[in-house]
């Protein structure tokens, strides 16, 4: 299981972006002028990896194909909030109801020791996914057909609702695994000091200031999950003999 998600950086002036992928007992950061396909690939993490990744639906992660993928729940319950408060459509809150539903499910058997839900359990909850799509399809129903290329814009509600039914699996994925989490804010946390140090300091003049920055913090980083003495750790890597944290 690892987690997985990329946020805006300056970097000398120019828009670049901060990837990272952490697990519970280990963070590894990585700047990249790119977001997509081509950053995930040179970075190297994702390509390789085989459990189940935990991410936000970018376009980019779904082209691996040797992992597993969960998404991100939160940004769903955000996502069907605006569609409810702004666009006043039931099904969003129907569906906002049940992901909340299941997750209080999950949490209350793992709590009694269980290892999944009943097959009957999980039948219901995903009737009502599918019902509350169902609705949110027929409010939001896809365009005629123009003739012209390319994909007909759905909106913001329509093209939530394609998604959640594309993605069905992904989404539900915490219901079938206990180990799955309902959302992404493992890495969410990671990154935050990054945007803080943003916040503080602006830009990154160089690559090499941003890359240097991202193996120092990524190393902190692990070293706190994992229980070890941060300055202790820094002044024997100045000295050559740098703790090395474990990474299985």
């Amino acid at each position: 299981m690892a987690h997985f998600d990329e946020t805006g950086v300056d970097v000398g002036g120019k828009t670049s972006w901060l990837h990272a992928a952490s697990t519970p007992s280990l963070t590894y950061y990585a700047a990249h002028q790119k977001r997509g396909r081509d950053a995930i690939d040179e970075i190297g993490v994702l390509p390789k990896f085989q459990g189940t990744a935990v991410h936000d639906g970018l376009t980019s992660y779904w082209q691996y194909r040797d992992c597993e993928h969960a998404l991100c729940n939160a940004h769903h319950l955000r996502e069907l909030t605006f569609v409810e408060e702004e666009f006043g459509q039931a099904w969003a809150k129907d569906l906002k109801g049940l992901l909340l539903e299941v997750k209080q499910a999950v949490e209350t058997a793992r709590s009694q020791g269980l290892a999944e839900l009943s097959a009957e359990v999980k039948r219901g909850f995903e009737a009502r996914y599918d019902a509350a799509l169902e609705e949110g399809l027929k409010m939001n129903p896809p365009p005629e057909p123009t003739g012209k290329r390319g994909r007909p814009k759905r909106g913001k509600a329509g093209s939530l609702v394609d998604r959640l039914r594309e993605h069905k699996g992904a989404t539900l994925a915490f219901m079938e695994d206990f180990a799955v989490p309902f959302d992404n804010n493992q890495v969410e946390r990671d990154i935050r000091m990054t945007k803080v140090r943003q916040k503080v300091s602006g830009c990154f003049r160089t690559t090499t200031g941003a890359d240097r920055f991202c193996r120092i913090r990524g190393y902190i980083s692990t070293l706190r999950k994992q229980g070890l003495p941060v300055l202790s750790a820094l002044g024997k890597a100045l000295t050559g003999n740098p703790p090395l944290p474990a990474t299985t």
